[in-house]
């Protein structure tokens, strides 16, 4: 076992093809679908060893690691997984997967539909967070998993860590949910109607089917990642980054870019227009908004957590006002109540929401004690 920080290296995807039906909350189903996954580390003999990475809005497959030695960028959380970092792959089996409705590999809005040839574009069945997990628990049993050691996830990903403690409680030894809630707030939902009205706007979107017309609703999927971008940062830290600088010594009185934050917005805007899909983005935030698990228990978050019976670990951080610490301190009060087990961190913070993806001290000092336990139980 090494004892020093390092990277997983280069990893290589993997594609898994799912033949049986799967039916859908929507009341459709897809006839067969496939999942872009890749692992680090080594599923032990007992299989007892597993964690499953559950990816937000705009994430994917790729959490560590380099697709080739000259890559420039690692995957999305480098920082957080691979030997001797919180989520130690000398220890674990970590498993992380493209969600089904993604645009990096999985059936979604970009794969062909199996009844046209075409692009199932915006006819792709809208989803759930609980399909996202019934998805996943195929791939667990494809894997030889009967029960992860952690289900781990940040945002979007935290609402699927919470769906699998409640939906396969016995398939869930421990439950980390990082900066998410037990709903979205009506705020939020007001965030993701505005980004989607932006896309579906757009001249190029043409009701979703803009790839048949070989363009991109680039203008609208552009306003909304600059949108989004905004709510994931908090007002101390844009302030700190850019304050009110001009880009040029003196104002020049057009709408052309002058400031140094609408320099950095527009180029996070076009850079999510290269990678990422318009339909995806669309189901991805309905999802989002339709995530809440007291509406499936009666209207009672309590009544939902008492079907669990993992270990919890709760973290929020700080600065995040668009999922604040308020909302997490609602799931471990949930949790308390409903006899759960959990352990609750508050993170002093200054980037925002996205802090659950960087490298803060007290966020890995939290989590590596945590995981470190976990390990130990089965090892």
């Amino acid at each position: 076992m090494s004892n020093q920080t390092g990277s997983v290296g280069v990893v290589t995807p993997q594609r898994f093809v799912f033949e049986q039906p799967l039916q859908l909350d929507c009341g459709r189903s897809l006839p067969h679908y496939e999942l872009m996954v890749e692992t680090y580390g080594r599923l032990n003999a007992q299989a007892s060893n597993a964690v499953l990475i559950c990816h937000a809005l705009s994430g994917d497959h790729h959490a560590a690691g380099l697709h080739a030695p000259d890559d420039k960028k690692p995957g999305w959380w480098d920082n957080c997984i691979g030997p001797g970092k919180p989520i130690d792959t000398d220890r674990f089996f970590v498993v992380a997967l493209n969600n089904l409705g993604g645009c990096k590999g999985s059936t979604g809005p970009t794969s062909l539909n199996p009844e046209t040839g075409l692009p199932y574009g915006p006819d792709f069945p809208l989803l759930t967070v609980s399909d996202w997990v019934r998805s996943q628990a195929r791939l667990a049993d494809r894997l030889g998993i009967r029960q992860w050691a952690a289900v781990i996830g940040g945002s979007l990903g935290g609402m699927q860590v919470q769906q699998w403690s409640i939906e396969f409680p016995q398939r869930v030894r421990h439950a980390v949910v990082i900066a998410s809630a037990p709903e979205l707030s009506a705020q939020n939902i007001a965030f993701n109607e505005i980004a989607r009205q932006a896309i579906l706007s757009d001249p190029d979107f043409h009701g979703g089917h803009y790839a048949a017309k070989g363009v991109v609703p680039s203008r609208g999927l552009k306003l909304a990642r600059m949108l989004g971008h905004i709510t994931y940062l908090s007002d101390e830290a844009m302030r700190a980054k850019f304050g009110a600088e001009l880009k040029s010594a003196t104002p020049a009185f057009n709408f052309d870019v002058e400031f140094e934050v609408e320099s950095y917005l527009r180029h996070q805007g076009q850079s999510f227009v290269d990678r990422f899909d318009a339909n995806t983005y669309l189901l991805m935030t309905k999802a989002l908004d339709y995530f809440d698990p007291a509406r499936d228990a009666g209207g009672s978050l309590l009544a939902a957590y008492r079907k669990a019976s993992a270990r919890f670990l709760v973290i929020a951080f700080s600065s995040d006002w668009r999922f604040s610490p308020a909302r997490s301190r609602e799931i471990v009060r949930a949790l308390v109540a409903a006899g759960r087990e959990v352990s609750y961190a508050l993170i002093d913070s200054q980037l925002g929401h996205d802090d659950f993806l960087m490298p803060i001290a007290q966020y890995h000092g939290v989590l590596r004690a945590y995981l470190q336990r976990v390990a130990e139980e089965v090892a």
